[in-house]
């Protein structure tokens, strides 16, 4: 009866005792999603944030970047063989326009872009409210006023049609261009928002139409000329700085930029990125490749 008694009493004992171990291995009451969260939070390195800024290129080395065909896509390729060395995974995508590349880039089918000036990517983002971020500029694409009727633009003629480009940025960039060159004057000249509304002497009156600005080389040769930003003048075979009349100069303010999402440019794969964009291997590639079209920023 003893030894009963005694064998009993081992027996609820070791029971308390694997219960109670129980308990503190699963730091749950012996719930095992507890145990998980708790083992997710200790795996965080510090170093690590939020928008993964902590993370390694080793851990994050591919980019989904937007570009326009020409220039950018070109310089990009290019460059292919400097991001495989430096253990980035670079897949192009080409977009005709200036819309989608930020559209997109905002809502996670682009890690970057590259295809703008930052007036544009200001206003762009203004006006839709996306959190984009330049991360550095690249090359400046001077615009010009290109025309297949005239030589000069001293033979433009009395109510003669103009095309420039329907965004606000770059419909604002062509009249300073138009303005510099004395065909209009406006009411401030250091404005890079100004509108026709802006315009205070047009003593020809010319015809400003504004159109979406990957159209105008096709349908500049239906008027007496159009300003036309140099991306898209390339890809139609004009060669800015010998087609164009008039054209700006190395100090323009609208250098072509990166962009990534808001609180994302300090990811390392973006530092890498940059390195190779700003490099002299890029610079001789623009310089030899586009012969004064096109100006590298660096």
């Amino acid at each position: 009866m003893k030894k009963r008694v005694v064998l009993l009493s081992l027996f609820l004992v070791l029971s308390l005792l694997v219960v109670g171990c129980g308990k503190g291995n699963n730091g749950n009451n012996g719930n095992n999603e507890g145990a998980n969260d708790n083992a997710q939070v200790e795996g965080v390195a510090p170093e690590a944030t939020a928008d993964g800024s902590g993370e390694s290129l080793e851990e994050d080395n591919k980019i989904v970047l937007g570009v326009s065909p020409v220039p950018h896509e070109e310089i990009v390729e290019a460059l292919k063989d400097k991001f495989t060395e430096a253990g980035l995974e670079v897949e192009v995508v080409a977009f005709d326009d200036y819309v989608q590349p930020n559209v997109a880039l905002d809502e996670g089918d682009l890690d970057a872009n590259y295809f703008q000036h930052k007036p544009y990517l200001d206003s762009f983002s203004a006006e839709r409210n996306l959190k984009l971020t330049s991360i550095g500029p690249v090359h400046i694409e001077p615009m010009g006023f290109y025309s297949d009727k005239i030589k000069s633009i001293d033979e433009l003629q009395e109510g003669d049609e103009i095309l420039i480009p329907n965004d606000p940025s770059n419909g604002a960039r062509a009249l300073l261009l138009l303005e510099k060159n004395g065909l209009i004057t406006l009411k401030d000249s250091e404005d890079q928002n100004v509108t026709e509304a802006d315009i205070e002497t047009n003593e020809k009156n010319l015809k400003f139409t504004p159109l979406e600005a990957a159209t105008i080389p096709n349908a500049y040769k239906d008027v007496a000329g159009a300003v036309i930003n140099s991306n898209f003048a390339l890809g139609a075979g004009l060669t800015p700085g010998k087609d164009s009349l008039i054209i700006e100069d190395k100090e323009s303010p609208y250098a072509n930029i990166v962009a990534v999402r808001t609180g994302e440019e300090t990811k390392e794969k973006f530092k890498v990125l940059m390195d190779i964009l700003q490099s002299e291997d890029c610079k001789n590639f623009i310089e030899e490749k586009y012969e004064g079209s096109i100006h590298p920023t660096f």
